[in-house]
């Protein structure tokens, strides 16, 4: 019975928090920047405060389920969880399954499930973005770094898998960004006009 708490993690997801932020202010975030609805294009569009506001409300989203998962003592639930609002974050039905790319949403859930090595990857995630001025390949930092960390600690192969799977749905959302990384193209994380 405690699988069917999937749909409510999969709705919770599908909260559009940078459509929502960017809708006060009478903007459309998905036809701004890279029309991407996440953190990083609100950055880019309103500014760093805003842009940390909308990664707060994306990472609750996989937060709570993960939390939740927990609390019932269930581990596998949990990881579950947070893979249904990752998945409800980048493929809302109430937005005709065009949404974020689940990076803020997977940390959530990761720092509820993996707290050490998720704090190891902010700092990663941080100092990479400083660097290159590109949260995408910040963002590619933290895929291959979670499943990895994981992997390394010696957790259970189920978690490492479910980590990695969740994760190379995030890359696929990414491809278009690291085709743009690989021909210099890419968006930097700098606001934009």
């Amino acid at each position: 019975m405690t699988w069917l708490l999937l749909l409510p993690a999969y709705a919770l997801g599908t909260f559009p928090s940078a459509v929502w932020i960017a809708h006060t202010k009478d903007i459309d975030i998905t036809s701004v920047g890279s029309g991407n609805p996440g953190a990083s294009n609100i950055s880019r569009a309103l500014g760093k405060r805003w842009g940390l506001l909308v990664f707060l409300l994306d990472g609750l989203k996989g937060a709570i389920p993960a939390a939740g998962g927990l609390l019932l003592d269930d581990r596998a639930l949990a990881w579950a969880l947070a893979a249904a609002a990752v998945i409800g974050h980048m493929f809302p039905v109430t937005r005709r399954f065009k949404g974020g790319k689940g990076v803020a949403t997977m940390a959530g859930g990761a720092i509820v499930l993996q707290p050490v090595i998720s704090a190891i990857l902010a700092v990663l995630w941080y100092v990479t973005l400083k660097a290159s001025k590109k949260a995408s390949l910040a963002s590619l930092v933290v895929m291959v770094g979670l499943p990895a960390g994981i992997a390394i600690k010696r957790s259970p192969g189920w978690e490492v898998a479910f980590a990695a799977g969740i994760n190379t749905v995030v890359f696929v959302r990414h491809l278009g960004n690291f085709k743009r990384l690989l021909t210099d193209k890419e968006l930097s994380t700098q606001r934009l006009g």
